[in-house]
């Protein structure tokens, strides 16, 4: 679905969160400060305007704050994956952190906001680990 995405590359400020997947690690940025979860990651927190943090993992349990089912494809790449979701995912271990992802193994019409989500992890490409989400069990 993603193929080129080992390319991109992680920045300064999201390279320990990347480096985190390759481990099937999930971990969140907080403030070494005031203890503010983030993310996206960030240099500096929109709190208290520390730029100390500190990467926490986290058990990747959560619920879908938002989602939006596509039904047209925004790039070639994924024209044979449509429809798909993308949802927004508010962590249970780490307040104020939501996570953009996809429900994995769930038809469309069943995703709903509230739903109880767990971390799965999906490999597309070699060196590329994504974070996705099934129904919680």
């Amino acid at each position: 679905m993603l193929e080129g995405l080992a390319q991109i590359g992680p920045s300064r400020q999201t390279r320990e969160y990347w480096e985190g997947c390759k481990r099937r690690e999930l971990r969140i940025q907080r403030c070494a400060d005031c203890g503010h979860f983030r993310f996206p990651p960030l240099s500096g927190c929109r709190d208290c305007a520390s730029t100390r943090a500190e990467w926490v993992p986290v058990s990747g349990r959560g619920r879908v704050f938002s989602f939006t089912i596509v039904v047209h494809p925004a790039i070639p790449q994924v024209s044979e994956d449509v429809p798909y979701n993308v949802v927004v995912v508010e962590l249970d271990d780490a307040p104020g952190a939501r996570l953009i992802s996809n429900v994995l193994d769930v038809a469309p019409e069943d995703i709903h906001v509230g739903m109880e989500l767990e971390l799965v992890w999906d490999e597309p490409e070699p060196d590329v680990v994504l974070p996705r989400f099934r129904p919680a069990s």
